[in-house]
């Protein structure tokens, strides 16, 4: 398949659209980021509602962001098929099954063994930043989605 050539076609710049509500945003990824949750799993559930939410600029940014804290490519590359990876562990697992259930939410919500299997692997602390993370991120891709934003060719 031939590479799309970039082309910026972004609908609506929202920091200067709404400046003060951006910034907000930006404050709350601050403090998630401050949070006691694992900047790995933080990280692989960006990444992974992103993938849900087809978030091409999201999917680049979050994969890079995870590369330079030290992940592997490899993880990377099987996170779209996590379920039947061996390289994932328990807490990731859990994690990320909270954060599909969440992304793709059904009339019943999150089961009670989809949260069970979070609280197991996380304090009150963590799971609160994992909570707000996995709702900021999809609220995020429903920003950067409509509004066509993409990311800017890596040299």
């Amino acid at each position: 398949m031939a590479a799309h050539p970039h082309v910026d076609d972004t609908r609506l710049n929202l920091a200067k659209a709404a400046p003060e509500a951006y910034r907000a945003l930006g404050s709350v990824d601050k403090a998630i980021r401050n949070s006691p949750l694992d900047a790995t799993i933080r990280e692989l559930v960006k990444l992974r509602t992103s993938q849900i939410n087809g978030c091409t600029y999201c999917v680049d940014l979050h994969s890079h962001e995870a590369l330079e804290l030290g992940d592997t490519l490899d993880r990377i590359l099987q996170l779209v098929a996590w379920r039947e990876s061996l390289l994932f562990a328990p807490a990731e697992r859990a994690a990320l099954e909270y954060t599909e259930a969440v992304t793709i939410l059904t009339p019943h919500g999150v089961s009670d063994e989809v949260w069970a299997g979070v609280r197991e692997t996380m304090d009150d602390e963590a799971l609160g930043a994992l909570v707000l993370q996995v709702a900021m991120m999809n609220a995020l891709n429903r920003l950067a989605v409509p509004l066509h934003q993409h990311p800017k060719p890596r040299s």
